[in-house]
């Protein structure tokens, strides 16, 4: 069936679903390459297929085009090692949560209002819950893991705005994670090869983890995009960690208990309550929003 007689927001939800399962797979890898291979072989396959895909023009480029690039690539390549490493240790829906607030951090600073300190102070009381069961079940590593693959996000959201407006199209991106697959590759080739060589799978996996987190959910945001408002578009993004969640359930049996739940669900609230209060005191902007991570 023609996408265009798909709904946006199926469309959306296929995409965040899409990330979320394809770095659930990756982690069925882990115990084969683990999570430094893992980063190295989901970036660079996924590179390989922007790249043969969008064929950018890097000879056309001028010094500034390249340095955004470069720094966005260095955003990818913190971004998923660290929560690749994150979700070594913690269930991957905690870890999308914790990994959650950088965005919503960057979103916050961007705003003045009021409501906008409540929706931090409920994004906060989820933070803690995790912190507390930091002590009975969750390694304190993989919460700082995950909170620095937060932090990363939210430079790759400001470095991906800046590619977008300097480069067309994808052509930024496919570069980007190019540098971020060159930038991953002294820590994680030695792991991947190993892994690659002992199991005929962990290839074809990647290729799939590669086509499931980057080349699938790009494509199908660029679409929805082209049919949906930013507002609803930010509102569907913040379901990640619920989607994260589900992931794990069915990838992982990672069932989360009540505490994970509560504070999944008091992030997620807020990173749409930041959304949607943030879109209506803002002036109807046509320009394309930045996606989620790829």
């Amino acid at each position: 069936m023609p996408t265009s007689h798909v709904p946006a927001p199926v469309l959306m939800l296929v995409a965040v679903l899409s990330v979320q399962f394809g770095a659930a797979l990756a982690r069925t890898q882990f115990e084969a390459v683990g999570p430094t291979g893992a980063v190295l072989l989901r970036l660079l396959f996924g590179a390989l297929i922007l790249l043969v895909v969008v064929r950018p023009k890097v000879y056309r480029w001028t010094r500034q085009q390249w340095a955004a690039a470069a720094v966005l690539g260095i955003a990818l390549a913190g971004m998923n090692t660290l929560i690749y490493r994150a979700i070594d240790v913690i269930p991957i829906g905690v870890a999308v949560t914790l990994e959650f607030t950088g965005p919503l951090l960057l979103a916050l600073v961007q705003t003045r209002r009021f409501i906008d300190a409540v929706w931090a102070l409920l994004a906060f009381a989820g933070v803690v819950l995790l912190g507390f069961e930091a002590g009975e079940s969750l390694p304190l590593a993989g919460i700082a893991f995950a909170l620095g693959a937060g932090a990363f996000w939210a430079v790759y959201i400001l470095s991906s705005a800046r590619v977008g407006k300097l480069l067309p199209g994808v052509e930024g991106l496919a570069v980007s994670m190019a540098i971020g697959a060159i930038i991953t590759l002294p820590f994680g080739a030695s792991a991947a090869t190993a892994g690659a060589l002992a199991s005929p799978v962990v290839l074809p996996v990647f290729l799939g983890v590669a086509f499931l987190s980057s080349a699938l959910p790009y494509a199908l945001e660029m679409l929805a995009l082209r049919r949906l408002s930013t507002r609803v578009f930010g509102v569907l993004s913040a379901l990640g960690p619920a989607m994260a969640a589900l992931a794990g359930l069915l990838v992982l049996a990672q069932a989360l208990g009540l505490r994970e739940i509560l504070a999944l669900a008091l992030v997620t609230a807020a990173s749409i309550g930041v959304t949607v209060g943030g879109r209506r005191r803002r002036k109807p902007d046509t320009r394309t929003p930045v996606p989620p991570a790829p």
